[in-house]
C-alpha cells in the first residue's frame, strides 16, 4: 500500500509498504479523507515543539471498515468511520484519573513515529478509539471531528460556565474559527474573533460569528467595549500561539477572568507576569479532547451546530501532498482546511 513518510522537513517521500492486519482488538480502516491540522504545517517545515521526524502524518482522518480484529464488536465491514488519534498507557495517574488526553506516555496518531497516522491507504487501530459516522455526515465531515473536538475540549476548559457570557476569542484560523463556534453552541451570548487576516474574518461572519476584529486595523480594547459594553470580555480563548494575542489577551480581559491556552507556540513569548497576578487571571493550558468531547463534537456537528462547508478549502490526492503544502504556503488568508482523498 502507499505510505506517504515526512522524512525532514519540507521532505515528504511516498514508499510502498505491506497492509496492515488487524491484530486482536483492533479495526483495520481503508482512509478516505484526511485533513491537514496547522500542527501537521508547523511539523513540515520541522517548527513543531513535539513532533519528531521521520512520521507519517494524519491524526484527523476518516474511512471505511476494511476489516475486524478478534474480539471486536460492535462494527461491521463498510461502516463509515473516523478515529479519536490517542493511544494511552491506561496506568499511570492521569490515565487513571479520568485525564487520559495527557497520559504520561501519550502517542498521537501521526504525530510520532511508534504510531503511523492516516496518510496511507490503510491503518489500523485500537477499536475504542473508532466510532462510527452518523447517516448525515460525509467523509469530509468525519475528517473534521477532530478539530472541533479540540475545540469541545477547549471550550470546556472554563472554570465556569459560559452560557450567556461575552467571550474573546483570538485568531480566526480554522481552530479559533471552530472554538468560536463551539462557544456560540454552548450558549454564549456574544462572541468576538480576532485576526490580522480579512478573508479569515469574513470566513468567520459566513459561520455566524457575531463580531470580528482586525488587529492591525482597530485597537482591541476600544473594540471589546463597543461590543460587550462596560463590563468588557467575560473570557477569552487564546488560538493563535504567538507573544502578541497573548500579551493582547491580558491586556483587554477583565480581572479575574480565564484565559485559555489553545495554540501551539513555536516560540516561548515573553508576557508580563505582574499583570497576570495583579488582574488575578487564571492562564490554562489545554491540549487534547476525552472521548466525551469527541462523542460531543460528532453530535454537533449531526446537528448542524457547527458549519464546516465553509471551512473545506480545497482537496489534494495522497500523491499529491507536497502540492497541498505549497498551496497552503501560497494560499495563507484563505486556506482553511485542506482535505486529502486518500481513496475514492
Amino acid at each position: 500500500m502507499r505510505s506517504v513518510l515526512l522524512n525532514q522537513p519540507q521532505e515528504l517521500i511516498m514508499r510502498d509498504i505491506e497492509k496492515p492486519v488487524p491484530a486482536k482488538g483492533e479495526v483495520l480502516i481503508k482512509v478516505k479523507r484526511m485533513g491537514i491540522c496547522g500542527s501537521d504545517i508547523h511539523a513540515y517545515y520541522g517548527k513543531h515543539p513535539t513532533i519528531y521526524l521521520p512520521v507519517v502524518q494524519g491524526h484527523e482522518f476518516s474511512g471505511v471498515v476494511e476489516a475486524i480484529g478478534e474480539g471486536v464488536t460492535g462494527f461491521k465491514i463498510g461502516d463509515p468511520v473516523t478515529a479519536r488519534p490517542q493511544y494511552t498507557c491506561g496506568e499511570c495517574y492521569h490515565c487513571r484519573s479520568g485525564h487520559e488526553n495527557i497520559c504520561h506516555d501519550l502517542q498521537v496518531i501521526g504525530c510520532n513515529g511508534k504510531v503511523p497516522g492516516a496518510a496511507q491507504d490503510y491503518i489500523s487501530l485500537r477499536s475504542h478509539l473508532v466510532f462510527k459516522l452518523p447517516e448525515n455526515l460525509n467523509y469530509d465531515d468525519g475528517a473534521m471531528v477532530e478539530p472541533v473536538a479540540v475545540a469541545v475540549a477547549a471550550v470546556k476548559t472554563f472554570t465556569y460556565d459560559i452560557k450567556g457570557k461575552n467571550i474573546l476569542v483570538f485568531g480566526a484560523g480554522t481552530i479559533g474559527n471552530l472554538v468560536a463556534q463551539v462557544a456560540k453552541a454552548e450558549g454564549a451570548k456574544s462572541v468576538l474573533i480576532t485576526d490580522v487576516c480579512d478573508e479569515k474574518l469574513e470566513i468567520a461572519k459566513k459561520c455566524g460569528i457575531d463580531h470580528v476584529i482586525n488587529t492591525t486595523k482597530e485597537d482591541i480594547c476600544e473594540k471589546a467595549e463597543e461590543v460587550f459594553g462596560k463590563d468588557g470580555v467575560d473570557g477569552a480563548l487564546e488560538c493563535v500561539g504567538v507573544e502578541a494575542t497573548i500579551n493582547q489577551a491580558i491586556k483587554v480581559c477583565r480581572k479575574r477572568n480565564d484565559i485559555i491556552i489553545v495554540g501551539i507556540y513555536g516560540k516561548d513569548p515573553a508576557i508580563r507576569m505582574i499583570d497576570v497576578q495583579e488582574k488575578e487571571f487564571k492562564l490554562i493550558g489545554t491540549l487534547m479532547y476525552l472521548e466525551e468531547d469527541f462523542q460531543k463534537a460528532i453530535r454537533l456537528i449531526e446537528e448542524k451546530k457547527i458549519n464546516l462547508d465553509v471551512l473545506k478549502t480545497v482537496h489534494f490526492g495522497l500523491d499529491d501532498m507536497e502540492k497541498a503544502y505549497k498551496y497552503i504556503e501560497n494560499h495563507k488568508a484563505t486556506s482553511m482546511k485542506v482535505l486529502i482523498d486518500v481513496s475514492e
